[in-house]
């Protein structure tokens, strides 16, 4: 008897001392007293994300408070004049009305809309090169209503980037993010000026990387996305969660053929480096092989003796060329490039453009069954 009392006692005084622990705990934490009684309760059902986080992302203004100022309008005008008639060709004709009909030769002005991002706080702005192609006239609006006018700094068509400049001093430059820390999921966000609506944040998800073989640009390494990209986002910001730029928004596949939700952006990585290389010497240079290519037909693969060999087949070589001096002729397949497999032309294409002018490369090609080491050096890309 005495035994249980004594139990009972103990029991108790057990009780009044986790109460007393439970209201200390709950005094000094800084955490929500609702959320520690409802742990200690039992009833925590609250879900975790897979990013570690315990809240639901319910918005993604701090993300775009942080980036759409550096987020601009881009107004681009040019002249066209309309094609002379063909019998100002004549040298008869035009000896006597040729002048006075050029003298009244139409023209018309062609506006274009898109969009850009600033770089840093000395006004240079990235876009891309088909915003601003042929322009007479450049026009940056700015995110707080300021404008100004633009100076091209330099273009890159084989990868259609163009960067601008502005005589604004003090603006803010976008912070940036590595592309290589992307994951496909991964929650993006576009923002631009659609159709000169005013600027404008769509949201999506990072649906592919390293896209290639759309036939956009000469070179290519997309970011394709779902969020929506219209005419006049062009040249805009492509954001993650945290407001970091990520990738320059370039182009969507045309909704005639029945595409939905595919755009494209160009990685903020690559678009950096073409801007570093314009602003500094002016201009992009790329290595040069001199060889026009296609992927491997079956009577190509079997003459080698190996029917899944991968590379690029050359179906032409350019006469003095890199290629050509090299001994390169139409029917080789090209499978490695110092060490490294070639899959396909275009990743050939793309492996020597990575080469500075100069540099010298070893190519391991197929002649038949036959394979030959050849030592070249390549050369400027012709623009």
């Amino acid at each position: 008897m005495k035994l249980i009392k004594a139990a009972a006692f103990i029991f108790q005084f057990g009780l009044i001392g986790l109460a007393l622990a439970i209201i200390y705990v709950v005094a000094v934490s800084d955490r929500n007293k609702e959320e520690i009684l409802s742990f200690l309760s039992g009833n925590n059902q609250q879900q975790t994300e897979p990013g570690g986080s315990q809240q639901p992302v319910t918005s993604y203004a701090n993300a775009v408070n942080s980036s759409a100022a550096s987020v601009v309008t881009i107004y681009t005008s040019k002249t066209i004049k309309e094609k002379l008639h063909p019998l100002l060709e004549d040298p008869i004709f035009s000896q006597f009305f040729g002048e006075q009909l050029k003298r009244r030769q139409r023209s018309r002005s062609e506006t274009n809309l898109g969009s850009g991002v600033i770089i840093g706080s000395e006004g240079y702005i990235l876009t891309n090169q088909h915003v601003i192609d042929g322009a007479d006239e450049i026009l940056i609006s700015l995110a707080d209503g300021r404008g100004s006018q633009a100076v091209l700094i330099g273009e890159d068509k084989d990868t259609d980037i163009a960067i601008l400049q502005i005589p604004i001093a003090g603006l803010a430059g976008i912070k940036t993010s590595p592309s290589k820390n992307l994951r496909v999921g991964d929650v993006v966000l576009a923002i631009g000026n659609p159709l000169n609506v005013g600027q404008t944040v769509t949201m999506g998800i990072v649906s592919a990387t390293e896209r290639n073989r759309i036939g956009l640009n000469t070179f290519e390494n997309f970011i394709q996305t779902d969020a929506a990209i219209n005419l006049g986002n062009s040249g805009g910001a492509l954001i993650n969660a945290n407001g970091e730029l990520i990738g320059i928004n370039t182009a969507k596949f045309s909704q005639s053929i029945g595409a939905q939700g595919i755009g494209f952006a160009i990685p903020i990585s690559i678009a950096l480096d073409i801007m570093q290389e314009i602003i500094e010497t002016g201009k992009v240079s790329r290595g040069w092989l001199g060889v026009e290519g296609t992927e491997i037909t079956a009577r190509a693969a079997m003459a080698t003796g190996n029917p899944g060999i991968k590379g690029a087949l050359i179906v032409g070589v350019f006469i003095n060329s890199p290629a050509d001096r090299a001994g390169i002729q139409a029917g080789d397949i090209v499978v490695e490039v110092n060490g490294q497999p070639i899959p396909g032309i275009r990743d050939l294409l793309d492996h020597i453009s990575k080469h500075k002018p100069g540099e010298e490369i070893q190519i391991s090609l197929y002649r038949g069954p036959t394979n030959k080491m050849l030592k070249m050096r390549v050369t400027e890309r012709p623009q």
